[in-house]
């Protein structure tokens, strides 16, 4: 049975490549559906931020009359440029269990590469280094929480045996059960009284009114806090502001935390409610009355809290601050019934965060894995 990859061209062959999961998943009960209006929007020429960045194409793979998988294949020229790579970023893999649906649309994405002059393919990323990237490798015992994916088992399988190796170190989430007293959390209270006895170190929450400013301080130390890491990726102003704009009607100031020494913009650690407790029953609003289904599962307030950054200015490491803006999101957090919190997603060989998040009693539950292979002459 043959197997045909065609571009996504008419509004019906649009219509396909974003329903094209539900096939997948249907049955998974971890799996949270993406919004289809958002992800609708990313995909769209002139909407997306990512056509901002250089070409961007969407595929099907079909037999007999049937969609049995999708890609997209899309170069990043800027950041291509600053890190000194050829690569194609690949995203929305999905494929039905069958290996050689996957061969095909990554052949497919081989030769595309190819024809762009890049030499390896690098991902999965839905057109978003911070939304949903990666196969997960480790951890199927819930959901997964705000900007974090679900894949089933056999991708890592497929992905692997077509050549795929790690791109870099696993990415990581942790679970920090609110509900249980840790004595590494008593001493971590104790630890972070005495750096606020030194008086040098202030914590606070967003100020809403002053949000440019704000995100100017984000903006800065995203540019500074994690330079060191092997896969960086340089971020402009109007990408951060793309990146927390979303979460400017969900947030809780109080859980947007930033850190200053001395009036110096030091940390920011920033909590926002696992909304994907309420999408996981709305069906990403594919159809009308999914609509009421969400508004009735966001009248619950969610039990975890997704801490998606912890960033301190390296000139800060090991001063207390990241110490002091932890302890204050636990305290924060428990006020406000959460009885959990997400951290997530960080590389495992980030030197500070993992060690930080153990540390403090947090427990690894998921793994991503980010992969890449050359293509540069395989035919």
């Amino acid at each position: 049975m043959n197997i045909f990859i065609k571009p996504v061209q008419t509004t019906q062959d649009r219509r396909t490549f974003l329903t094209f999961p539900w096939r997948i998943y249907r049955d998974d009960p971890l799996w949270v559906p993406p919004l289809l209006p958002e992800r609708a929007r990313a995909v769209v020429k002139r909407q997306g931020p990512f056509f901002e960045r250089g070409s961007v194409e969407f595929f099907i793979a079909w037999r007999e009359g049937q969609p049995v998988g999708t890609i997209c294949l899309a170069e990043d020229t800027p950041t291509n440029a600053a890190r000194g790579t050829r690569e194609c970023v690949f995203g929305f893999f999905e494929c039905v269990e069958d290996y050689t649906v996957a061969e095909a649309l990554l052949d497919y994405a081989a030769g595309w590469a190819r024809q762009h002059h890049l030499d390896a393919l690098f991902g999965p990323f839905n057109l978003d280094y911070e939304d949903g990237y990666g196969i997960l490798v480790e951890g199927r015992d819930r959901p997964p929480v705000l900007l974090c994916g679900h894949t089933p088992p056999y991708y890592r399988t497929f992905v692997e045996r077509y050549g795929f190796v790690p791109a870099r170190a696993t990415n990581v989430a942790y679970a920090f059960d609110l509900a249980v007293e840790h004595p590494t959390l008593q001493r971590l209270a104790r630890l972070a009284d005495k750096v606020r006895r030194r008086g040098d170190i202030v914590v606070r929450g967003a100020d809403l009114s002053q949000w440019d400013a704000e995100v100017d301080r984000v903006h800065e130390l995203l540019t500074t806090s994690l330079t060191h890491l092997d896969d960086y990726i340089p971020w402009s102003r109007a990408s951060v502001t793309a990146l927390v704009e979303p979460f400017s009607q969900i947030a809780d100031p109080d859980l947007v935390l930033f850190a200053e020494v001395n009036g110096d913009n030091a940390g920011w650690f920033a909590g926002v409610p696992n909304v994907n407790e309420a999408l996981i029953h709305a069906n990403g609003l594919r159809y009308p009355w999914n609509y009421a289904q969400l508004w009735l599962a966001l009248r619950h307030r969610p039990q975890c809290l997704a801490v998606k950054s912890l960033l301190v200015k390296p000139s800060y490491w090991k001063t207390g601050v990241a110490v002091l803006l932890f302890d204050e999101m636990v305290k924060r957090a428990r006020a406000k019934g959460y009885t959990w919190i997400d951290l997530s997603l960080t590389s495992a060989d980030n030197p500070d965060t993992p060690v930080l998040a153990e540390r403090m009693g947090a427990k690894l539950y998921k793994q991503y894995q980010v992969y890449r292979v050359e293509v540069a002459g395989k035919a």
